[in-house]
């Protein structure tokens, strides 16, 4: 009998140095799908484009909204030499800077206080805290309206930095609670155990840590409020009108284009906003401001 042997496999071709395996073919789980690439084109260019044809006209030389004949500065200089809307301008970063002021102190507090207290009224405290973040703004612009009239509250510049500040506390408690969850509290038990009071303990060492956050939910807020209409037009005044409300009264009567500079300055100082409070985390060596202005 003869004895057969198993002839081994031929061995594969070694690759040779220096050359790639070849790329493999994508299957179908793994091209993208073309339809959605294109309705999230169309999405934006909808969301966007009216924007860039108001900025596109805010530097028309013609007075027309319509044709455009050259780009001139011509409506920019109509904006700076119109006292009533520079009035407006005021008005509104007066609004917006108390707003942030108000709205950071009672919201650091607010975030402190709800992280440390251990009681169910704190958690209680904490769900009421996300109420206004869900609620329609008119429906908080109307509430506010009533509560001032009820009050017999003349409305004024007063009655909506009050309602604005009231609005934005949630937006800095809810940015700045996880921040100061994420904090070791045995590092303030510790600089108690050195002599520091408890008041001590938190400004010398858990504001330090919250600065970044603090920061960009500042600016954040300012940006917010700036160019906020809803809220502003239930609870201002006759005059003077925040540049929002302002802005809405002069095109009842007539878009100018002078309206389309405000509106291109106004969209340019809040993208230059939130990106700085985006930016600000960086510049102290901490996490993006997307992880801080998230929550993360």
């Amino acid at each position: 009998m003869t004895s057969t042997r198993a002839t081994p496999a031929p061995a594969e071709p070694a690759e040779r140095p220096g050359r790639s395996p070849a790329p493999r073919r994508r299957g179908r789980a793994e091209r993208r799908p073309r339809i959605l690439i294109a309705v999230t084109a169309l999405f934006f260019a909808l969301l966007y484009l009216p924007i860039g044809v108001v900025a596109l006209y805010s530097f028309n030389a013609k007075k027309s909204l319509t044709v455009f004949g050259g780009f001139s500065l011509r409506w920019y200089r109509a904006f700076l030499h119109d006292d009533v809307l520079i009035s407006s301008l005021g008005t509104s970063l007066k609004i917006s800077l108390a707003a942030m002021a108000g709205s950071v102190l009672l919201g650091v507090a607010l975030a402190i206080g709800l992280v440390r207290s251990r009681s169910r009224l704190g958690s209680l405290a904490g769900l009421i805290m996300l109420v206004p973040l869900i609620t329609p703004e008119i429906v908080t612009g109307v509430a506010s309206m009533l509560l001032f009239k009820g009050l017999g509250v003349t409305l004024s510049t007063g009655t909506v930095m009050l309602a604005e500040i009231t609005f934005s506390v949630s937006y800095v408690t809810v940015i700045l609670r996880s921040r100061v969850a994420a904090l070791n509290p045995e590092v303030e038990e510790a600089a108690m155990d050195l002599g520091a009071t408890r008041w001590q303990a938190v400004r010398l060492v858990t504001l330090p840590a919250l600065l970044p956050a603090v920061l960009a939910s500042a600016v954040l807020i300012f940006a917010l409020v700036f160019d906020d209409f809803v809220l502003a037009y239930f609870t201002t005044g006759v005059d003077p009108q925040p540049l929002p409300v302002r802005i809405y009264s002069a095109i009842r009567f007539g878009v100018r284009p002078t309206v389309n500079a405000v509106g291109t300055l106004m969209l340019a100082g809040s993208v230059a906003l939130i990106a700085l409070a985006l930016f600000i985390p960086r510049l102290f060596g901490r996490k993006g401001g997307l992880d801080i202005l998230s929550g993360s």
